[in-house]
């Protein structure tokens, strides 16, 4: 088994706790796990990436190469757009389409999307609207995470386990309002 997943956003949008529930989700399989990040202005909006690697044998570098990534998740389309170099001919590119406009000259949103959705394994969704409708507005990196769930040789059980643990101190609320962000990703992307 071997994975290596590219996720790609800006600061406060939960790209560090998706990493934190693969790699919970992994560890507890007894895979591998090496991650590397780089937030360095996120708490203004910065770009955040992090590349996650998994594999059932020793994983030597954390880093991931250009055009070999399974996957790469962005939680802002122009960051999924950066990203793109890393993922392979077969890779799936899962992007949310609420765009952070963090940058004085931001490219045309339909730009962005239409660039996106030239990759033949693409889900291309609006997880803000997506979380909003499970019950919790701030819940868009939970959908992604079931979107990229159906991707990754983790049950789905162990994910969902993680989720809890990490939501827990929030209370009972928050947690089936996240596990339910988490199943409308998983249905998206069921068939993809």
């Amino acid at each position: 088994m071997k994975s290596d997943i590219v996720l790609a956003g800006v600061g406060g949008q939960g790209i560090l706790t998706i990493a934190a529930i693969i790699g919970q989700a992994a560890v507890s399989q007894g895979i591998q796990v090496k991650q590397s990040e780089v937030h360095g202005m996120a708490q203004r909006g910065g770009s955040v990436v992090a590349h996650l690697r998994l594999s059932s044998a020793p994983v030597k570098s954390d880093l991931i190469e250009l055009g070999t990534a399974h996957v790469v998740l962005g939680m802002e389309p122009m960051e999924a757009l950066r990203q793109l170099p890393y993922l392979s001919a077969k890779g799936v590119l899962l992007a949310n389409t609420t765009p952070i406009r963090n940058i004085g000259d931001y490219p045309e949103l339909e730009l962005i999307l239409g660039e996106l959705r030239k990759f033949p394994r693409t889900a291309v969704m609006d997880a803000d609207e997506m979380a909003k409708t499970a019950g919790s507005p701030r819940a868009a990196n939970m959908v992604l995470l079931g979107a990229i769930s159906n991707f990754l040789e983790l049950p789905a059980g162990l994910l969902t386990d993680a989720i809890r643990k990490m939501f827990a101190r929030k209370g009972e609320e928050i947690v089936q309002a996240n596990l339910k962000a988490f199943d409308a990703g998983r249905t998206l992307t069921a068939n993809l």
